[in-house]
């Protein structure tokens, strides 16, 4: 074989060298993403385009234990756009910022500084499956500033809501999975960093909240700390702390306008969310009581402790009611008792860490038009309602019927202007849609990646007025993935609720409307399921649904045909008063409401048309 030939040209000889010299150099430079698609931070840091004037950053949370990385955050709708600020307190060789699903390291939106050895770049990138790194192709995090200060080094920067990149997450209402990392060595590729081999965690916020300004407090208005009484934290990486109050005796009905947190200095990173619940108004004492709320020895009368009055969740602003309105405190018909509930989150073990956080209450003796109240939506707590093993997505909805609301709603209806969302650990989405005349109407609240260690109540971007006849169905997802017997509903954490606990006004006798499906058409269920599967000695009615559920053989087809059990039998109603009966009327049996039409999902400005929303201004 000749591999020249005799006549070839120097010029010849010349070319292919060249050729094959710049095919290497593209080579190489594919090969390193870094000065080619990522943003090179000495180039922006030395020659910025114009001044930056200062920007707000109304939003922040703590992203690691010991609060040495902290995000703080702004939201501009009109754009569809968001402001994130990230503050390292001390920078070594880069750090990683991202979102997933639920927390994941793997498939995750990420956004890293890193430094090379001699220089330092910043790019959007994308985890694969098994946690490796690639720069993205489409760069949708746009740096606008990267600076040294004296409390650590800052890097401000933005990016849409929606980019329609796939490799890209999705910014929207309800929870987001914050996962962050530090780079404690330099990489010369970007493909070199694998997520699962650096020290990384995670961290949950609300990153879309409303853009409404505050109401103003009125001139009289006082103050309650409901905190814990200098509590030691305990080293162990989850604690659960109740704390009994108790308000002064004869204390006349006054409103809460405005609660926040009080967060005992340094423990920012540790106290995770708390909640206040006010105690049953017919326990006439409830004993004092500071420790776990997992205390077998706490005492009992603690379990009727379960209204609440306020939550709040790391991350999470003060929050405002509605000029015209507030929540009852004090007076006829209420309880001198509240609950305080604080999640101490202490990976570190840290021993010997006193705290007195808690919520601060305001409130005023200048009543309101209105008394706001807190309705359940969803599904009865009960056993009937379960979820089937090994189920990546299973559904469950509970309702809230046209007849009960025709029933107890004054003629002008009810504002609801906030709600917490609330399921155990099986839960990954809860949805509570507004259906008037068989259409949905309206969203009142969403969260497809909600998680039960996230809990707080939301204030809604715009109310929504529920009417007598109106619908409200509460929709939940779950993953049973990892459970080998079915999970029926209850009050324990591996058992399951459903719930969107709504605060709105003017308050009415209607404390909760929920369903389960009718217990009759249950137990023919049970009995089709064990004739298929060739179990003739059906014991249905002779032991509790619990165990009829698991005794059940659990295959592809019985969970099919408890799905649509769910969604076509008649429902028992439970359109209760506050007093626990329920409204006058026959609520057994209950048909399904019917839904013709669905809303579209909204659409953002890489897709097209921009979402709407009407202002937080109804009159009643």
């Amino acid at each position: 074989m000749r591999f020249f030939n005799k006549n070839l040209r120097l010029q010849d000889v010349t070319i292919m060298y060249f050729t094959a010299l710049a095919a290497l150099m593209v080579i190489l430079v594919a090969s390193y993403q870094a000065p080619t698609s990522a943003v090179e931070v000495s180039i922006l840091k030395s020659n910025p385009s114009s001044p930056l004037p200062p920007l707000p950053m109304p939003f922040r949370v703590p992203l690691d234990p010991r609060g040495e990385l902290q995000l703080a955050w702004n939201i501009s709708y009109a754009d569809q756009e968001i402001y994130m600020e990230l503050r390292v307190e001390e920078l070594k060789h880069g750090v990683v910022l991202g979102m997933s699903d639920r927390g994941e390291l793997t498939n995750a939106d990420l956004v890293v500084l890193w430094n090379s050895g001699t220089k330092s770049y910043f790019g959007d990138a994308w985890s694969d499956s098994e946690g490796h790194v690639s720069l993205d192709s489409q760069q949708d995090y746009e740096l606008i500033e990267a600076k040294q200060k004296p409390d650590g080094f800052y890097l401000l920067f933005k990016r849409p809501f929606s980019t329609c990149d796939p490799r890209d997450y999705l910014i929207e209402e309800g929870t987001v999975h914050i996962i962050y990392g530090f780079l404690d060595q330099p990489l010369a590729s970007l493909e070199q960093l694998n997520l699962s081999r650096i020290h990384t965690g995670v961290q949950r916020v609300l990153m879309l909240r409303p853009d409404t300004p505050s109401p103003t407090l009125p001139p009289d208005v006082q103050m309650l700390d409901v905190v814990a009484p200098n509590v030691i934290i305990p080293n162990q990486e989850t604690t659960y702390w109740c704390f009994i109050q108790e308000l002064p005796e004869n204390m006349p009905k006054n409103h809460i306008v405005m609660y926040e947190s009080v967060v005992t200095p340094g423990n920012e990173a540790i106290v995770h969310h708390m909640e206040v619940f006010e105690c049953a108004p017919d326990i006439r004492d409830v004993p004092e009581y500071s420790g776990s709320c997992d205390d077998k020895m706490k005492p009992g009368k603690l379990n009727f402790c379960r209204h609440v009055l306020a939550a709040w969740a790391m991350g999470a602003e003060a929050f405002y009611y509605p000029p015209d309105a507030g929540l009852s405190m004090g007076g006829p018909g209420s309880s001198r008792f509240l609950r305080l509930e604080v999640h101490y989150h202490n990976p570190l073990l840290i021993s010997g860490r006193r705290d007195a956080s808690g919520i601060r209450l305001h409130y005023t003796p200048s009543l309101r038009q209105y008394d706001a109240g807190i309705m359940e939506l969803g599904l009865v707590y009960t056993p009937i309602m379960a979820i089937p093993p090994k189920q990546h997505t299973f559904y469950l909805s509970g309702y809230c019927t046209s007849k009960c609301t025709q029933t107890a709603l004054p003629p002008g209806g009810i504002y609801i202007f906030a709600s917490q969302l609330h399921t155990h650990l099986a839960g990954r989405g809860v949805r509570t849609v507004l259906v008037r005349g068989g259409k949905e109407l309206e969203v009142v609240q969403e969260d497809q990646h909600f998680s039960t260690h996230y809990q707080t109540i939301r204030v809604l971007r715009k109310m929504v007025n529920v009417l007598p006849g109106d619908v409200l169905i509460t929709k939940c997802t779950y993953n049973t993935e990892d459970r080998t017997k079915p999970t029926v509903g209850g009050f324990g954490i591996m058992e399951e609720m459903c719930v969107n606990y709504i605060h709105y006004y003017p308050r009415t006798k209607l404390e909760l409307c929920k369903t389960h499906v009718d217990p009759g058409y249950l137990q023919k269920f049970f009995n089709i399921i064990n004739r298929f599967h060739g179990n003739d000695q059906c014991v249905c009615g002779e032991v509790s649904v619990t165990e009829q559920y698991s005794q059940l053989q659990w295959d592809a087809f019985t969970g099919e045909v408890l799905d649509s059990l769910y969604n076509t039998a008649p429902m028992s109603m439970h359109c209760n008063q506050s007093t626990a009966s329920l409204f006058p009327g026959e609520w057994d049996k209950q048909p399904v409401p019917v839904v013709t039409s669905t809303l579209e999902k909204p659409r953002y400005p890489c897709e097209g048309a921009l979402p709407t929303s009407r202002p937080l201004t109804p009159t009643v």
